[in-house]
Order: C-alpha cells, then structure tokens, then sequence
C-alpha cells in the first residue's frame, strides 16, 4: 500500500427540508433537518504550506454547499407534485432545488463530485476527496466513498 497524508473538514448549518415520496412511511411528508458535510481528503505528497489541502481555500465549495442546502427545499426530479412545488417557488414561499435524489447517500455522493471538481481543476490531481458524510442529525448518516479515477497514489 502506497502511504498517502490525510485530513478531514466539516461544514455544517445548513437547514433544508425535502420528501422521499415513494416511502411509504412518515420520509413521504416534508420535513427537515439541518444538514452537515464532512470531506476527507488525501494526497502522497503535501502542498508548499505543509497541508493535503489548504481549508481555506474551500470556500467555493462551502459556498456551493450554501447555495444548495441552505434554507431550501428539495425534491426529486421525479416527484409527482414538481409542479406544484415549482409555483410555490416562483410564488417565493420556497427556494426550490429539483435533484435527482434527495437522500443523504446520493447528497453525499453530488458533494463529493463537487469536492473533486475543484480539486482536480485547482491542484491538477494532487489531492482528492476520497469519502463524504452527509449528516441529517446527530443520530443519521450516510457515506459516499471513492477514489476518483484521474487521481493516482503512486
């Protein structure tokens, strides 16, 4: 195994809500949760400030995260009320964003791909992001791990 330097940022405090309308329990309701992310990243060989990746220059991934997850709602692309929800939001009683899944596995994997497209267009594959969490609540989460093809240990 190729050693490699590792680190972690969370963001949090993002409150949004959304609905899973197929389920056939309570998820089929609205409700939300204040989201949070967690990124690990990875690299063999540290930048000239000594970091796998400098936090402070993720701030247009915070701000993506912002855009997306902060006081909106979310649905499924597929979701039978799009275009009731879609007149609530132009009515501006919701901030809208249509995904093509809600859930905290397909959130965490959309972030995680958000994550790497800045890293592999900013540091040119020196670093990647290989695992988020997607936390809804201090009780639930889920993970999207992956090693990003253009990124290479060795």
């Amino acid at each position: 195994m190729t050693a490699a330097y590792t680190c972690s940022k969370t963001f949090s405090g993002y409150p949004c809500c959304h609905r899973q309308w197929r389920h056939p329990g309570h998820c089929r309701f609205v409700h939300g949760y204040s989201r949070s992310f967690s990124f690990w990243f990875q690299s063999k060989s540290l930048d000239a400030n000594g970091f796998v990746v400098d936090f402070s220059s993720l701030s247009a991934l915070e701000a993506r995260l912002a855009e997306q997850f902060d006081h909106t709602f979310l649905v499924n692309a597929d979701d039978p009320l799009l275009e009731q929800w879609q007149r609530l939001h132009q009515q501006g009683a919701l901030d809208l964003r249509v995904m093509g899944n809600v859930g905290m596995e397909a959130s965490a994997e959309l972030v995680w791909g958000w994550a790497n497209d800045l890293l592999q267009s900013r540091d040119g594959g020196r670093s990647c992001c290989w695992k988020v969490e997607a936390r809804e609540n201090e009780k639930n989460a889920a993970c999207f791990e992956a090693v990003p093809e253009w990124f290479k240990l060795t």
